[in-house]
């Protein structure tokens, strides 16, 4: 499934600012993965990582899927070359995700939704889903919210290392769907900027991982 060679994308675990790092796959002896230096993908220059420093790790495999999973640096050592060792966790701890559209996590997160032309007051709400490309947001009954309008909204992404994004989003109400004891709305992403998108592929990631770390204890 990881092949050497590989090229995998790395991405700090905890971090503000969104980066992302390239490298390549020299080695693997048990769980430890022989990196050559990353490459900044933004300056294109090689990136010095401390060890101990906690990564996200994705890399393509010869069938086309996308595997993500959890890495840290182990330390480094020298042969031909300068190399990084990375930890990996194992085949059951990676995360298949599709490349053809994104993924849909499950997981309910505060959402304050406004009207753009005061259709109707502002209100607080909660998605029973979310990707980076669309949510569905549970709606009390009688607001006044009807497919193919375009609200205003706020959500707060609750992140693993505790701190909170607060991303304001247009959406267009793709469709709403009656139901008890709450309406639902679909919703679909109209102006996302790039790094909310990347916050939202980010906070998907975590709880993906989460969720499967749940399974194996349970």
């Amino acid at each position: 499934m990881l092949s050497i060679g590989d090229v995998l994308t790395l991405e700090p675990k905890y971090s503000d600012q969104i980066e992302k790092y390239k490298c390549k796959l020299v080695e693997q002896k048990g769980n430890d993965l022989f990196i050559d230096y990353p490459i900044n993908l933004n300056t294109n220059r090689t990136v010095f990582l401390l060890d101990g420093t906690q990564m996200k790790a994705s890399f393509v495999s010869a069938d086309g899927s996308v595997y993500l999973f959890e890495t840290e640096v182990k330390g480094r050592t020298k042969q031909n070359i300068p190399m990084l060792i990375l930890g990996f966790p194992g085949k059951e701890q990676l995360i298949k995700i599709q490349r053809r559209q994104f993924v849909r996590v499950e997981t309910p997160m505060d959402v304050a939704i406004h009207s753009l032309n005061s259709e109707f007051s502002p209100f607080t709400a909660i998605t029973e889903d979310i990707s980076a490309g669309g949510a569905s947001v549970f709606i009390p009954k009688n607001v006044n919210i009807k497919a193919d309008m375009i609200i205003d909204n706020w959500f707060v992404l609750p992140m693993q290392n505790g701190e909170y994004h607060y991303l304001n989003i247009k959406c267009k109400v793709v469709r709403v769907i009656e139901s008890e004891p709450k309406n639902k709305i679909s919703l679909q992403f109209l102006d996302i900027t790039s790094n909310q998108r990347q916050f939202i592929l980010r906070f998907s990631f975590e709880r993906q991982l989460a969720i499967k770390k749940k399974g194996i204890l349970d």
